[in-house]
């Protein structure tokens, strides 16, 4: 396994910058921000996860690693620079990091942080860091703020079709630990769409939960069949199998979910309102159908409609239906965009959205990187032999690169890192408070 090395995480040209600002510079200070995307309004999230690896700082071995590394890759290295941070500060970063507090709710185009050097012979550290710190940023923030718009829609549907909003957290289950590249991302992605839901089979959330976020547990699952499960059984056996589900788990468990489309979901589905329905209704869980194939807008229609048929339903006091005993979750194929077509579809049928909970694997932690958002930290003011200087970027070719001059401190600001500590922490709770967690 690859062991962690502070300078190692970041682009190699950075190793020359050193060499590259003014004689003199003696401070530089840095901000990071989205220059716009998908989504006019972000959900800050992610950054306590960095920190907690700036606090662990560097030795000597880690710096005789990275020169010797650089050196062969071809490139300049400050070795008498990052000595000296050994040497006058213990290895620990001289640098000072102020932030919103994690889970804020503010348009793009606003900074999130700011990050400059306090020790004025280290100030080509800023933009060193910038790497570990923007990568760090952008992935759990762009989460967030997918999960967040996702919560938006399903709220609103919410709001128009059924009685409480009590099952709202759990309405978006995060399908996508096998889905991303890399354990790491499994847990930083899984945390920050737990900024918003409870729904996640992805444990490694949990673990950066416990660890960074001193949250015991963020979340919560069911058990649930996979094709594995069923098919284990042969296509004669699938009957046995829905029921041998049934005896394991049904009374004991609140929810059940079992994959229904292996051979064919009309059939499956005859089965449930048929041969296993007294044992489904006398069993005291609710069972909620996972048809996972088809064109999700038509198949979530035609599965309600089988459904209502077999087991019943209640009209709510907003007119409408909410089925007996059982559910849907709809895992293949879903994006925020195709969980609008599929409530919209249902409110036009009369069907209330308490009905349905979706999963979402690649969309949710996957199919996003920093354009998504057009995330970038820029450099925007220095000093030099003591005296202060704006630093921007106004490219003629493109105004949307543009950057913004001089300290970028809001009165929002919080210092959350100085000289090699955490200085403030947030736990997810009030995190998830900023997002307007409670109902």
């Amino acid at each position: 396994m690859m062991q962690a090395n502070l300078l190692l995480m970041t682009d190699s040209y950075k190793a020359s910058h050193y060499l590259q600002y003014p004689p003199k510079t003696t401070k530089i200070y840095s901000y990071i921000e989205s220059r716009g995307g998908k989504f006019d309004n972000l959900v800050f999230f992610g950054l306590q996860y960095v920190l907690k690896k700036l606090e662990k700082g560097f030795n000597l071995n880690d710096i005789k690693e990275a020169h010797e590394i650089f050196k062969l890759h071809g490139l300049p290295f400050n070795k008498d620079g990052f000595e000296y941070i050994v040497k006058e500060h213990d290895g620990q970063l001289p640098i000072r990091i102020k932030a919103l507090p994690e889970g804020s709710i503010v348009p793009v185009l606003t900074p999130l942080l700011s990050i400059e050097n306090t020790d004025p012979d280290c100030a080509w550290i800023t933009t060193y860091l910038e790497t570990m710190l923007l990568r760090g940023v952008w992935y759990p923030t762009t989460v967030a703020t997918y999960s967040y718009h996702v919560k938006q829609v399903i709220r609103k549907y919410m709001d128009e079709t059924s009685d409480d909003l009590e099952t709202l957290p759990f309405k978006l289950h995060d399908f996508g630990a096998r889905g991303v590249s890399s354990h790491e991302s499994a847990g930083i992605g899984g945390i920050a769409h737990l900024v918003n839901f409870m729904g996640s089979d992805t444990i490694e959330s949990i673990k950066v939960a416990r660890d960074i976020y001193n949250c015991k547990m963020p979340s919560q699952s069911i058990p649930a069949a996979e094709h594995s499960t069923i098919c284990s059984w042969g296509p004669g056996g699938e009957l046995d199998s829905y029921r041998n589900i049934l005896n394991q788990f049904n009374g004991e468990y609140p929810l059940i979910a079992i994959v229904s489309d292996s051979y064919n979901l009309w059939n499956a589905l005859d089965l449930f309102g048929t041969k296993l329905k007294s044992e489904i209704i006398n069993g005291g869980s609710t069972i909620v159908i996972r048809p996972d194939s088809g064109n999700p807008i038509e198949i979530v229609s035609q599965t309600l409609e089988k459904l209502g048929n077999y087991f019943g339903y209640e009209t709510n006091s907003k007119g409408y239906s909410v089925l007996n005993n059982v559910r849907v979750i709809q895992g293949d194929g879903i994006d925020l965009e195709m969980i609008e077509k599929i409530i919209s579809r249902m409110k036009l049928e009369g069907w209330s959205t308490s009905n349905i909970t979706f999963g979402m694997g690649g969309a949710l932690l996957q199919r996003l990187d920093r354009d998504t958002q057009n995330f970038a930290m820029k450099e925007s003011y220095i000093e030099i032999d003591g005296i202060g200087m704006d630093v921007y970027k106004n490219p003629v070719t493109d105004p949307g690169k543009n950057s913004k001059k001089g300290r970028q401190d809001i009165s929002e600001f919080v210092t959350v890192f100085e000289d090699g500590k955490i200085l403030k922490e947030w736990n997810l709770d009030d995190i998830r408070k900023r997002t307007g967690w409670q109902l």
